[in-house]
């Protein structure tokens, strides 16, 4: 039985292919992604893989029995380029796909919740059988900021006082893995998410704890927030985007309290702590 794992190559991606080679043998694996010189270091077989390209998607196919489809990143185009997947892997005769999805996607007031809703009813549509992977918030989308709110003396966001239940990208990378290399989870949808809520406040205050600073949380408007973002050079469709998440979370778009990723895992979810000392280390 061959497992294919698509964006292989990505953060997410490779963090299943390091927790899938601990529990399967590396032969049964195979990276689908659009380099494959880029997926070397795998250590296992890699097929060119684009998502865009969907003449050559169901030849790649070919051999895989399970499909984990991590989200594509192009914001907008997701909807068709998962639809060229699923098109590709019904050709192909996989068996079974596990797709990386959005907590409470089809309530979420997130802007990223609509294509992820439209690739659920694809799958839907296609008889494939299939798992729905409900990814709640990485960790790691807060902390990649640490840095600069040290520089800056203040974490600013939009967030207000809205509870975040995110977790490590490695406790999802580890649910995907366990969840294809386990039975019963066919026809499931799975909201994951960490245990602990938090607050962007209580993110500020964990950086002033470990670093002995005084970092407070300034909660900005969602056009403050942007205007602050694009300064600092970001695409301004981007930093409306990542505003917008944040007004999302004001409204506990990002909070969850079911612990379902915990015991999928068998663990407690990566805390706060521990992740944001592994940002403050790197």
């Amino acid at each position: 039985m061959k497992i294919g794992i698509t964006g292989a190559t990505g953060q997410l991606g490779r963090l299943v292919v390091e927790k899938l080679r601990q529990k399967v043998n590396a032969e049964d694996l195979v990276a689908l992604v659009r380099s494959p010189e880029k997926a070397a270091d795998l250590g296992i077989e890699a097929r060119e893989f684009d998502y865009a390209k969907s003449g050559a998607l169901a030849d790649a196919l070919k051999d895989i029995d399970h499909l984990l489809l991590i989200s594509g990143s192009e914001v907008g185009q997701r909807k068709v380029q998962h639809e060229n997947v699923i098109k590709a892997a019904r050709e192909a005769g996989v068996k079974w796909i596990v797709y990386t999805s959005l907590l409470h996607a089809d309530t979420s007031s997130l802007s990223l919740a609509a294509e992820h809703v439209e690739t659920e009813e694809l799958l839907k549509a296609s008889g494939i059988p299939h798992t729905i992977l409900r990814n709640g918030w990485y960790t790691e989308n807060y902390t990649a900021s640490v840095r600069g709110a040290l520089e800056a003396g203040a974490f600013i966001g939009s967030a207000g006082d809205g509870k975040i239940s995110s977790a490590a990208r490695e406790d999802y990378a580890e649910a995907a893995a366990v969840v294809l290399t386990s039975e019963g989870h066919q026809g499931k949808a799975y909201e994951l998410a960490g245990d602990v809520a938090y607050t962007l406040k209580d993110l500020a205050a964990e950086i002033s704890g470990q670093t002995g600073k005084d970092i407070p949380y300034n909660n900005l408007s969602a056009e403050e927030y942007a205007g602050v973002l694009t300064s600092l050079g970001l695409p301004d469709g981007l930093a409306q985007a990542i505003a917008g998440w944040d007004i999302g979370a004001s409204k506990d778009d990002l909070f969850d309290d079911g612990k379902v990723l915990s015991k999928l895992i068998g663990r407690p979810t990566t805390t706060l702590g521990d992740t944001v000392k592994k940002a403050l280390e790197a």
